[in-house]
Order: structure tokens, then C-alpha cells, then sequence
């Protein structure tokens, strides 16, 4: 019999850094850190900034530990949506500062550039009109990792259901991104 390390308690990490525990921080960054940088980095595209991405995140799971209530989620999925929002709002003013700021203009010539951020704005338009049920299907898939075994069990639904809805969603995100 191999005795498997206990599971790491998100939930009990940041009531530990609501109440001001700077170590609990330091281990939630260690364990989750390097996959919210792989979150980070797939949206903005560029580590650096996906560096940038991540720490704020972390300072902002610091500042509003307080407020994170286990009775809506799970505390790692309140990380990952923490990330993934600051990574989209990162997006969000990159394509507003394109569109107002004529002076960036010849900092534009590199296309793949731009069609990053577009692409990612367009992204998150598409995965805004799907249905909540089939956006968090695609979400616990492409961001969390979950097998659709995982994701049939976390949003109590049948397997088959979970498979459809994927599928379903992604050939929606083709024709959207089309």
C-alpha cells in the first residue's frame, strides 16, 4: 500500500493570507504559479507579459483573499479566474490603446503582433456567446486540464452530454472565429 501526499488545500491557503500569512502566499505561488503562467502566457501571448500577468494576479489573490467565498468555487478555480480576467483585460486595453493612440501606429508594421491581440479579443468575444454550461465545459478542458470525465462529474452531468457539448462548442468557435 503507497500512502499518496494529502491534496493541497487551496481553500485553507487563502483563509491563511486573508488573515496576513505571507507563507501560505509563497506556497500558493509554488504550487500554482508555473500553470498560471501557462494560462497567462496562451492568452497575452509573450512570456514577459505574461510575467506581468501573473504577478499582479498574485498581488491581487493577496489583497482580496478576504473576499473569496468557497460557497461559489473552489479556491484554485478563483486563481485561475483571477488570472485568465487580468490576462483579458490586459488584451482588452492593448486593442483600446491601438485603436485611440494613433501614435503607435508605426509599432504596428508587425503584424503577427496584432493579430494576436485581435485574435485573443475575438476569442473572448466568441466564448462570451456560447452557453455558460458549454463556455465552462471548454474552459475546465483548454484551462484547467479536466478530462470530460472530470468536467461530467464537477458540473453533474451525463459523459455523453459533456462530449457533445464540446464538440459542440468548439465547431461553434471555428465558425465564430472563422
Amino acid at each position: 500500500m503507497t500512502l499518496s501526499a494529502p491534496a493541497f488545500d487551496y481553500e485553507d491557503h487563502l483563509a491563511a493570507c486573508a488573515r496576513g500569512d505571507r507563507q501560505a502566499l509563497r506556497r500558493l505561488y509554488d504550487v500554482e504559479g508555473p500553470r498560471l503562467l501557462g494560462v497567462a502566457r496562451r492568452l497575452v501571448k509573450d512570456t514577459a507579459l505574461a510575467e506581468d500577468v501573473v504577478h499582479d494576479a498574485f498581488i491581487r489573490i493577496w489583497t482580496r483573499a478576504a473576499t473569496f467565498d468557497p460557497a461559489r468555487g473552489s479556491g484554485r478555480g478563483w486563481m485561475f479566474s483571477i488570472t485568465r480576467h487580468l490576462a483579458l483585460d490586459f488584451l482588452r486595453s492593448q486593442e483600446r490603446d491601438v485603436e485611440l493612440d494613433e501614435r503607435n501606429e508605426p509599432a504596428l508594421t508587425d503584424t503577427g503582433e496584432l493579430d494576436g491581440l485581435l485574435h485573443g479579443a475575438r476569442l473572448t468575444q466568441c466564448l462570451d456567446q456560447l452557453e455558460p454550461l458549454r463556455r465552462a465545459c471548454l474552459v475546465h478542458a483548454y484551462v484547467d486540464g479536466y478530462s470530460h470525465a472530470e468536467i461530467a462529474r464537477k458540473l453533474d452531468s451525463p459523459l455523453g452530454t459533456v462530449k457533445a457539448w464540446v464538440k459542440r462548442s468548439l465547431a461553434a468557435l471555428r465558425e465564430c472565429m472563422g
